[in-house]
């Protein structure tokens, strides 16, 4: 039983997203309390009834006592989690027990990412993220609802299945050769040619970066010099929608175990042909891996009854790889976020997509945008701690710097436009108390103003980069034959490689090939290394289906050590968060052992610093929702000033039979044999 939803300061339901049970065990309550005769009301009526109330004691808690609760467990143990983003709160609910208070909290930070991915720094604004989740047309908005649940979907799913997204780091193909052939490809040929075509046909979009997914790993990766580096957080974002508008199909991808061996041993490579796998949504959505008897979740969506008209789900075809989805990256480590970007999924088979980044004209306006949210924030909050002195000081002397910026840009905008005239509206009335002789000065009357300016500001984001403007001069993207030819490109190069990257995916590394031998580490069964400076795992694969047999056995046996390897990731993220580096623990017949160090860019180790303990409701340890480990190095590099420092984690399981010392013995050696391949740059 889960739910996750986000929910406006007036309690209005913004977003939700149910699983079947929950849904049914809402509706089976109301329909014993129905009197007889009456109909059911609509689902989402349900929803804002049942969360009404927690959403307004929330709010109560926040403007009386100016702080709230982010968690509790109700009397039939369902646990809730809260958190407040902004001027909306976003609420996670399990009743089955199989999630703890920071996976649902996990879950909130990770939908608080996909929104600001989708709608950028709309999401600053309480009411123009209503406008954006809740539009008026009633069709639009079942659309907008269906999409954003299936990609909750496709992160439960990812979460449950792929050791990438269980750690939070992207795992790359581990072929040398053919990755760097198909990074040159990509950066002499595709994106050289896109981005000297004419300006008509790129609608003068440039081409920033550009990858080839095979499932969930990346293939090649490039971006154009002129790019600014993109974090692990958007790239994992990306792969799930990805993932989603082209969800992979492991039963009919899954190798045989003789192909699976031939294709990932030490030997050399041979290629195995797979089953044809279907084509289109509706075909792949058909089979799905199960946890139990119930589904980690499926592609079909759910039914969604409006309030307004109790209108059915719209079936909904697969998506059309020319029409680009607006995205909003970070850049320069997270300088400057949510900028624009378009994102072109293009299918090459099934299994492997080819995804462009562009950036659009005229996004330098989102760095005086945010330049600017962010002085009236910082004043804005100057004003409610009422600050004096030089505190107050400050805030002025930056609104003084910031005037003449601002009115620089304005001007530049030009008062044609809508929202240009109500921001220099709103500015003026600002100017005339904070600046006249006659005004009030720098008070807390301006506090209403600053909210004024910041909505103001993200409405004109919200046209330049959200709003289809209806233009004449046709679509602002690529041009179809252009993604056409880009598309061919890629398939051209890679044809005699298709098959053989469809059984590499799934076999990637395995515990009998490059960099190990059985031999080297007897008794270990499985690990995973995490470079965190780069956001990189590698880690053997783990197949679990009936169909196929690993270092890990089969079937039940495979999803017994999977269940422990996934409980020993959320084990080890609690002592993390406690200040604990190492960890070594015995369970039955197996023995864990994690470790987090440091070590500068020559591969020297760092002395161990203090880890610095986190309380129960910090965001979670991670690095796609929020990126602990970006702030983490940030911290230990305070005593390593103009060091390069790197942060590595590893993680092995091995049998219980053998001896500490020699298990601690294959960590070191596990992790030096690991480090070499991560001196080569894969981002």
């Amino acid at each position: 039983m889960k739910c996750l939803l986000i929910a406006s300061e007036s309690a209005e339901i913004l977003f939700h997203w149910t699983d079947q049970e929950f849904q049914q065990n809402v509706q089976e309550k109301y329909s014993s309390s129905q009197e007889e005769g009456e109909g059911l009301p609509a689902f989402e009526d349900i929803i804002s009834t049942l969360f009404a109330p927690i959403i307004i004691s929330c709010g109560t808690m926040v403007y009386r006592q100016g702080d709230s609760y982010t968690s509790f467990t109700t009397e039939n143990n369902h646990i809730y989690a809260l958190c407040q983003f902004d001027e909306c709160l976003y609420i996670a609910v399990n009743g089955d027990g199989e999630e703890k208070e920071d996976d649902l909290r996990r879950k909130l930070y990770v939908l608080r990412k996909i929104t600001e991915v989708m709608f950028g720094m709309v999401t600053l604004s309480g009411s123009l993220l209503r406008k954006e989740l809740r539009p008026q047309d009633t069709e639009q908005r079942v659309r907008l609802w269906k999409h954003l649940q299936s990609l909750v979907e496709t992160y439960n799913y990812l979460r449950e299945s792929d050791q990438s997204f269980l750690v939070e780091a992207v795992e790359r193909l581990i072929h040398p050769t053919l990755c760097e052939q198909c990074i040159e490809f990509l950066e002499r040929r595709l994106v050289q040619q896109i981005n000297s075509s004419s300006l008509v046909e790129r609608a003068g979009e440039e081409v920033l970066h550009t990858f080839i997914l095979v499932h969930t790993k990346l293939l090649a990766f490039y971006s154009s010099r002129t790019a600014s580096t993109l974090n692990t957080s958007d790239l994992l974002t990306l792969i799930i929608m990805a993932q989603n508008m082209y969800p992979s199909n492991v039963e009919l991808d899954e190798p045989s175990p003789e192909d699976a061996e031939s294709t990932s041993g030490s030997g050399p490579e041979s290629f195995y042909t797979p089953e044809p796998s279907p084509s289109s949504r509706d075909s792949s959505s058909s089979e799905r891996p199960a946890r139990g008897s119930t589904p980690v979740f499926e592609f079909v969506d759910p039914d969604i009854q409006m309030a307004e008209d109790s209108l059915h789900t719209l079936d909904i075809g697969p998506p059309d790889p020319s029409t680009p989805r607006r995205v909003f990256l970070e850049l320069k480590d997270g300088q400057l976020p949510m900028v624009p970007h378009s994102m072109y999924c293009l299918p090459l088979w099934p299994g492997i997509t080819l995804v462009l980044l562009t950036k659009v004209p005229n996004i330098q306006i989102t760095r005086s945008v945010y330049s600017f949210l962010e002085d009236f924030t910082k004043l804005e909050k100057c004003l409610n701690e009422g600050q004096a002195g030089s505190g107050a000081a400050r805030g002025q002397l930056n609104m003084h710097n910031t005037r003449s910026k601002l009115d620089k840009f304005i001007r530049d905008l030009g008062p044609s436009e809508l929202q240009c005239v109500q921001l220099l509206n709103v500015w003026t009335e600002f100017k005339n108390r904070a600046f006249t002789r006659g005004g009030s000065g720098f008070n807390k009357d301006l506090i209403p103003l600053c909210k004024s300016m910041k909505t103001r500001l993200c409405s004109l984001y919200r046209q330049r980069f959200l709003t289809d403007t209806g233009s004449s001069d046709g679509p602002r993207c690529l041009s179809p034959a252009l993604q056409e030819r880009a598309q061919t490109m890629v398939q051209e190069k890679l044809m005699d490689w298709k098959d053989f990257l469809l059984v590499k995916s799934k076999r990637n590394i395995t515990m009998v090939s490059y960099p190990l031998q059985k031999e080297e580490f007897p008794g270990l069964v499985h690990f995973i290394w995490v470079d965190r400076s780069s956001g990189q795992i590698i880690a053997p694969s783990l197949n679990i289906t009936e169909r196929t047999t690993s270092e890990l056995g089969k079937g039940p046996v495979a999803r017994y050590i999977k269940s422990k390897v996934w409980g020993l990731v959320r084990t080890t993220r609690q002592y993390l968060r406690k200040g604990y580096s190492t960890v070594t623990l015995r369970d039955g017949d197996f023995y864990f052992c994690y470790f987090l160090w440091f070590e500068n860019e020559n591969g020297y180790k760092l002395e161990a610093g203090d880890i610095p303990i986190l309380p129960d409701d910090s965001p979670p340890i991670g690095m796609l929702g929020y990126d602990y480990y970006r702030k983490l190095l940030r911290y230990y590099g305070k005593n390593h000033q103009g060091e390069a420092v790197k942060c590595y984690e590893l993680l092995t399981v091995h049998l219980g039979v053998i001896p500490t010392e020699i298990i601690l013995q294959h960590c070191r050696q596990l992790a030096s044999k690991l480090w070499e391949p991560s001196r080569n740059p894969l981002l």
